[in-house]
């Protein structure tokens, strides 16, 4: 419910209501149970407990958003609605950019996460919020609506009858929360049956190595091929003839876990996703490390101290035993998430999709 957010993906935040239930692993630690709202309102998280719908006012807010004008600095990437007008007699009057000063500003459209606090698609939301929900999102043309879920197998039946992602709906991108290989087996492919402009995951908490590929569990034995290629006989040179798993998608977000009792992700997890998705061309933004951070361990440290106090975690890669450090394996280190950052091999990853 802010005009700005610190979330690196999306430049505001809009609940309508407020509560949900914990359906994921990737909930064990939800901020949004134990935020400011959720305490001030006394919301319980929890199946049976009441969702709060928001008020009135903050109902109006997408309303002026979508009236107001709205930038991206090419300069700097600096986004909002309130650039700078002052300048010589030459540039006055014209937007520059706050962070940089530069003139170098275009128009663009407004990312808002609906919702933060809560789940568009929860099963125990009342279904005429949810239509005034979708009302508010068709009156407001002028933003990119990113309606985020752990719900994705309630969408087709939950959107308004008839909806027209390309009509009516065309701002509309719809994302599937997954936190691990299971859960991206089974709903990536139900996002992927819906035809909004943009499908996208949000794979925050990361909580294990995911193949975006040609997971086992969706691929027995492999990618399906016609012929091994070694004759060449039909041309196919051996090429898998299904897509991969991450076919179809526009988007993908991944980061580690902050807060209380967060839990580490492996850097070669993230790079895994990284790669993946450069060679399948899908635009990918790594948010966060959270907590834990990538560890080198130096001469003359005290490793063995570091891990039985718990501030550094030797992390296994897939399919590694436990034991001695292998390749895949990482360590990494508590230092707090402000510290630990957002550089993967010393780069910020910030790619964002086009609408289809």
């Amino acid at each position: 419910m802010s005009q700005t957010t610190a979330i690196e993906w999306c430049d505001s935040t809009f609940n309508p209501w407020i509560g949900c239930t914990r359906v994921s692993p990737a909930c064990d630690h939800c901020y949004a149970a134990v935020s400011t709202a959720a305490r001030t309102f006394g919301i319980a998280w929890g199946a049976g407990q009441p969702r709060r719908r928001t008020s009135a006012a903050n109902w109006k807010l997408p309303l002026r958003w979508n009236a107001r004008p709205f930038y991206a600095c090419r300069a700097c990437g600096w986004r909002g609605d309130q650039p700078s007008t002052a300048g010589t007699a030459l540039t006055d009057g014209l937007p520059s950019c706050p962070a940089c000063d530069a003139l170098d500003m275009i128009p663009a459209r407004r990312r808002v996460f609906c919702a933060s606090l809560a789940d568009v698609f929860d099963n125990e939301v009342d279904p005429q919020w949810r239509d005034d929900l979708f009302d508010l999102i068709g009156a407001t043309p002028n933003l990119d609506w990113l309606l985020l879920t752990k719900r994705i197998g309630n969408v087709g039946n939950m959107l308004p009858v008839p909806f027209d992602f390309d009509r009516l709906y065309p701002h509309v991108w719809i994302g599937a929360t997954i936190c691990n290989q299971a859960e991206a087996e089974r709903d990536i492919p139900k996002l992927l049956k819906l035809e909004a402009r943009v499908r996208f995951l949000s794979m925050e908490p990361l909580l294990g190595p995911v193949d975006l590929e040609y997971p086992e569990g969706l691929f027995p034995g492999g990618p399906p091929r016609c012929c091994s290629g070694a004759s060449n006989e039909c041309g196919c040179m051996g090429q898998p003839t299904e897509p991969p798993l991450l076919y179809g998608l526009d988007w993908v977000i991944a980061g580690g876990e902050s807060g209380h009792g967060a839990r580490p992700v492996n850097p070669t997890w993230v790079r895994m996703l990284r790669d993946q998705c450069a060679a399948w061309r899908v635009p990918f933004l790594f948010k966060q490390w959270g907590e834990w951070a990538p560890h080198e361990v130096k001469a003359g440290g005290d490793l063995g101290g570091d891990l039985r106090r718990g501030v550094v975690r030797h992390l296994h890669g897939p399919g590694n035993p436990e034991g001695h450090f292998r390749q895949g394996d990482a360590y990494v280190r508590r230092v707090g998430k402000k510290l630990a950052g957002r550089l993967l091999d010393g780069k910020q990853h910030d790619q964002f999709p086009e609408a289809r």
